[in-house]
Formats: C-alpha cells, structure tokens, sequence
C-alpha cells in the first residue's frame, strides 16, 4: 500500500471518526412548556407549569388592572390556549407566550390584589417533567404596590433588543438595487403572549394574520416593485408603538395591519377596513379600537411611564395629510376585496387604533374577516383563500401607487 494510500485512508478513518464523536455530542435546544394548570385550595390559588429543563423565573406585579407576571426564557410553548378558562380563585384571566426573541411570558389577571406566598422548581418524579409551581394569596393593594414580589430564583433582568437592532440603524443610506422599489410595512396583529381574537375551537388570530402576511408579502416581492417589511415574521410580541416605530424606521410609504376580529355573535361575517379618526364612525368601531388598544396590556407592559402626550399621539398637520392618504388606500382597498368575500355595511370605518397614528405613514387596519362566525374562520385557514386576499391587497397597493387618471 502507497503512502499516499495509508494517508488517504486515515483522513477518511479521522473524517468518520470525528463524526461519529460530533453525533453523540446532544445540541441544546429551547425549553419547552407543555403545560400549564390552575387549581383552587382553600387558602390559595396554584398554578403549575410544566417544563422540559429547569429554568430562571422572575415574578412581579402589576396595577391598574391588577396583574402578576412570571418572566421567563425563551420557550417553546406546546401548552394549549386555555380556551376552556374559567374564572379560577383569584385568577380570571391566563395568557402565555413569547414576549421578545430572547424571552417568554406568563400574565394572571386578578380580580383582587394578590402576591406570590410561594413560588418552587419540582424535579421531575412519577412521570412528570420539571415543574414550576407558584402558590397565589390574597393581599392588600398597598402591599402588592409597595413590595415587588420577585422570586427567589430570579433571571437576570431582561434586557430588551437594542432600539438599533430593532428598528434597523438610524440614517442608513438607500439600497442602489431598491431604490426605485416602493416600500410597504405589513404588521400581522398581536403575537407571542397576545393572543388576539381566540375561537372556541382553538384558532388563534395571532397565527391566522401571521399567515396571511407572508402571502400578501410574497405576492408584493413577486411584482419586482416593492421593498416589504413585516413588523413581526414569527410567533412573537410586539409593542403598539414598536410597531410604528418600525414602519417609520424603514421610510414605509403604506403600513397595512392585519387582524381578524370575534363576537359574541356567530352570525356576523366580512371584511372591512379601517382608517385613523379621533372619532369613530359607530360603536363597534369604537369598541374594536378599545380592545385592540389594549395589546401592550394584555402583554403584561408598564404603560404607567408613558405621558398622555406620548400615549396619544397627538395628530398634527403632517398626519392629517396621512389621514388623507390612508382614506385614499382604504376607498381602493374595499373595491378590491369586494370581489373576495363578503364585507361589513359600511367596510371603510374610523376610529382611533395607536397601532395608526404614525404621523407620516398613510396607514391602515383590515379586519380580514371573524373567526367566530364558521364560514369566515374556514375561509381564513384556507390557503387558496388567503392568496385570494393577498391578490386584493396587492391590487389596490398598485392601483393605490399608480393612481388611473
């Protein structure tokens, strides 16, 4: 046998050998929680969350409405939506999920002030996986006010992604091989621990306009005339005025946000689409607007920092130009999607969604549609209709940047 035989034979017995070591190596990957329980004692309220590893949790309250939140890592979340959750001791109300790329959430609205009395990582036994068990009692408002309840095994504060790596860098120069590519932001409603509009049978709105958004994204970049943005591309929260903040990060010439609504109701159906106004066009308008103004919330975010100045938004001239635009987009977009489905009386609706008021992005609302009527959510989780949607959409962007004269 050749040297260069003996030589090339080693290198292949190193190469196999090398990867049978790497094989065996195990890769880390995200904790999963594949379940979440509530149950009522007599002196307290347990909830147990189930886990694949043990892990770092950060417990602290929150007022106006009461709240307590348990920040976690990054996880994977298997557990169901509690679609069946009822009132439970002192909790009545139960969210879960991702709230930033580096972590998870979980948000108990109280019906009183509470604190956490207990709060213990069991290992696994009798078949069970790790458990994170917390034990919930009532308190007064001025203890849970005055004395941050955190856990004894708390997580390195979470530091949220720098204002840069979110928003993109500030003053970058125009990409040469898109720069005559207008630019359109979609933002697929709610995410990670905001669930959004969630039906009886599991459908989550949350997954639903994510969907959809990568369809109407994908039918824009197909035309070669438009640079597209999505505000979120995976299960994940994001903030009101994040949202905003991104559109205008990107020079985005149209925001389009995408929800699917619920109602008490199974038989109302249709689309409708909704422009930025101080005043709402009916109540339900108004009402919509409400609930959707309430994401942060519903996530568990401090809004108490927040000037009313800020909150608000004030509308000044240059939004007032938006506000035309946005009409403009709004009046082209239910011609289009007249042809898609059926649409609410009076599709185009005023009211006043934060999610609109950047001052200078012409910037819409769809609501592609509710859920909790039966034939709308089997058309929503329905591909071919979601390409039809997209097609619409994409319709009234041209018709809407290359106005028929």
């Amino acid at each position: 046998m050749t040297k260069r035989l003996l030589f090339r034979n080693f290198a292949v017995l190193f190469w196999i050998s090398g990867l049978t070591v790497a094989s065996v190596i195990p890769v880390r990957s995200e904790p999963t929680v594949s379940a979440v329980r509530l149950g009522v004692h007599v002196d307290k309220t347990r909830i147990v969350i189930e886990l694949s590893d043990r892990v770092d949790f950060r417990i602290f309250p929150m007022i106006s409405p009461y709240r307590l939140v348990v920040d976690l890592p990054a996880m994977k979340w298997r557990a169901k939506p509690r679609l069946d959750f009822h009132r439970t001791g002192l909790v009545s109300g139960l969210r879960y999920g991702l709230f930033s790329s580096t972590a998870s959430r979980i948000v108990l609205d109280l019906d009183m002030p509470a604190r956490v009395k207990n709060s213990f990582i069991l290992p696994p036994a009798g078949g069970k996986p790790y458990r994170l068990v917390l034990d919930i009692v009532k308190t007064s408002h001025i203890n849970m006010t005055s004395n941050e309840q955190t856990s004894r095994h708390t997580v390195k504060p979470h530091v949220p992604p720098a204002r840069e790596a979110l928003l993109g860098p500030p003053g970058r120069k125009p990409d040469p091989m898109n720069f005559n590519k207008r630019v359109v932001v979609i933002d697929p409603g709610h995410g990670g621990v905001d669930p959004g509009a969630v039906t009886r049978n599991g459908i989550l709105e949350k997954h639903v306009v994510l969907a959809a958004a990568k369809v109407f994204k994908k039918r824009l970049e197909q035309s070669g005339r438009y640079k597209v943005f999505l505000t979120r591309d995976r299960d994940v929260f994001v903030r009101l005025r994040d949202r905003i903040a991104f559109a205008r990060s990107k020079n985005a010439e149209l925001f389009v946000s995408l929800h699917a609504d619920a109602t008490k109701s199974r038989k109302v159906r249709g689309m409708s689409v909704y422009t930025l106004s101080e005043r709402a066009s009916d109540k339900e308008a108004a009402a919509l607007a409400e609930k959707e103004n309430k994401s942060d919330l519903i996530a568990g975010v401090d809004l108490s920092a927040n000037s009313k100045e800020v909150t608000d938004i004030l509308i000044d001239l240059a939004q007032r130009e938006s506000m035309n635009e946005s009409s403009r987009f709004a009046s082209v977009l239910v011609d289009k999607m007249s042809g898609v489905g059926p649409l609410l009386p009076n599709s185009h609706r005023f009211a006043g969604f934060a999610v609109l008021k950047a001052p200078d992005v012409p910037s819409v609302l769809v609501e592609l549609g509710f859920l909790s009527n039966e034939r709308d959510a089997r058309a929503l989780l329905s591909g071919t209709h979601r390409t039809k949607v997209a097609d619409a959409l994409y319709r009234a962007v041209d018709e809407y940047f290359n106005p028929v004269e």
